[in-house]
């Protein structure tokens, strides 16, 4: 008798296990970044979405030529970079005198300030915008670094270009010309090829 009772309440209780209905997570809004963004809020913003779809909504919706010309850069193999591969010297021999490491390092220090301290959330990097270029402004220099761009630079004059960009930029977009510089973006900001490509069918490429 009381193993029947038993069975029976054990029984319920499966049966209310079964038919209970799952719940349902509703989707997180996707933050909306301020006018005229910096590059790395739209790359960050773009790469913590999990899917494929979102990282596409997220670039479309802040489409600008600045942003087309850094995947290019990064994803087309036709486009070849004139500049040296792997870490940026500092400018000056002053300037190594007076620091340590190079103008790379100095870049990836402040960059992992910003995220430990948590000075860069989305949208709310006022302050560290301050008195500093953006990339969307300085875009249409790249030219000069890729071969064919403008090949009557001599190196000496085109890598001091590059490093007086990289000293004007936040440091969250320069450390984005550094990896670009060498196609790594990828290993910072996970937004494929394939996902420019739906986000971008205007570009065309392998004809750098």
């Amino acid at each position: 008798m009381t193993t029947t009772k038993r069975t029976r309440k054990t029984s319920k209780k499966a049966e209310a296990i079964q038919t209970r209905k799952p719940k349902v997570t509703a989707p997180q809004p996707m933050v909306d970044l301020p006018p005229n963004p910096f590059t790395f809020e739209v790359l960050a913003l773009a790469s913590k979405q999990r899917s494929s779809a979102k990282k596409v909504e997220v670039l479309k919706k802040y489409e600008h030529e600045s942003i087309k010309a850094i995947f290019i850069w990064n994803y087309d193999d036709s486009v070849v970079s004139l500049l040296p591969e792997g870490e940026v010297p500092y400018s000056s021999l002053k300037d190594e005198q007076i620091s340590s490491g190079t103008l790379s390092t100095k870049v990836n220090q402040l960059v992992g300030t910003m995220e430990y301290n948590d000075t860069v959330s989305m949208g709310n990097a006022t302050d560290l915008k301050r008195g500093r270029t953006t990339l969307r402004k300085e875009w249409t220099k790249l030219y000069n670094f890729i071969r064919g761009g403008n090949d009557s630079l001599n190196s000496l004059r085109r890598e001091t270009m590059f490093i007086q960009i990289l000293e004007g930029l936040h440091p969250l977009d320069a450390e984005i010309l550094c990896l670009m510089k060498d196609k790594n973006l990828y290993d910072k900001y996970k937004i494929t090829k394939e996902n420019v490509m739906e986000a971008y069918p205007d570009i065309v490429w392998g004809v750098r």
